[in-house]
């Protein structure tokens, strides 16, 4: 590929990087690397700061949610650029992989859950990457994997947010209770996103093998 061509994709894909959904997007990069310290700093289930995990855990719900705001917002807008389809997944990859990962060494998720994860969503931003570097078209999330984005979000918020310490129980008696059946519910959430989560690297996938096989 030329240089001359690189560089006209290169300047298609830096078009409207400072459109308001764009700015979304990239705020919620920043909020990634703050719940991250936040979540930190915490500490691990039961011996936890409190106050430090319940803020990580709403700037965590803020950031998830923000991802239909910028899409919202260029769709309104008629501004959907290249560089939004491609940044917009990465910043919820960053975002929810980045949390598991704390969280399983945490040991408050297991590790092949957080390894299946990370296996999916690192091959399929290689792949849109390579795609863009190749001078194709970024490809959209399709609707499994937004699917997946939102029963992502939604059980590890559950995970995150420590409930037991609006109780007077103690940690081991919270989850020996009521807790528990919580910690159990929000696991089946992130189950069925798992699920969710390879179905849509699929369907990612599948067309790609499909075209080489063809030449």
């Amino acid at each position: 590929m030329s240089s001359s061509k690189k560089q006209s994709q290169q300047s298609s894909l830096l078009e409207g990087w400072n459109t308001p959904a764009n700015l979304v997007t990239f705020a919620r990069i920043i909020l990634v690397v703050i719940t991250l310290i936040l979540m930190i700093m915490a500490g691990p289930f039961g011996s936890e700061n409190p106050a430090l995990r319940w803020t990580a855990a709403v700037l965590f719900i803020v950031a998830a949610s923000t991802d239909k705001l910028d899409g919202w917002l260029a769709r309104r807008n008629n501004q959907v650029t290249e560089l939004g389809k491609l940044m917009d997944p990465i910043a919820d990859k960053l975002l929810m992989c980045a949390v598991m990962i704390v969280m399983s060494v945490f040991g408050e998720l297991a590790w092949w859950i957080t390894v299946l994860f990370l296996v999916r969503e690192i091959g399929i931003t290689v792949m849109r990457l390579a795609i863009v570097d190749g001078g194709g078209k970024v490809i959209a999330a399709a609707w499994p994997g937004k699917l997946k984005t939102v029963f992502q979000s939604i059980g590890l918020s559950m995970i995150m947010v420590p409930l037991w310490t609006l109780t007077t129980a103690s940690v081991d008696s919270a989850r020996a209770g009521w807790y528990g059946r919580y910690l159990w519910l929000s696991l089946i959430v992130v189950l069925v996103a798992l699920v969710m989560c390879l179905y849509s690297g699929y369907l990612y996938v599948k067309p790609v093998l499909a075209s080489r096989t063809k030449r």
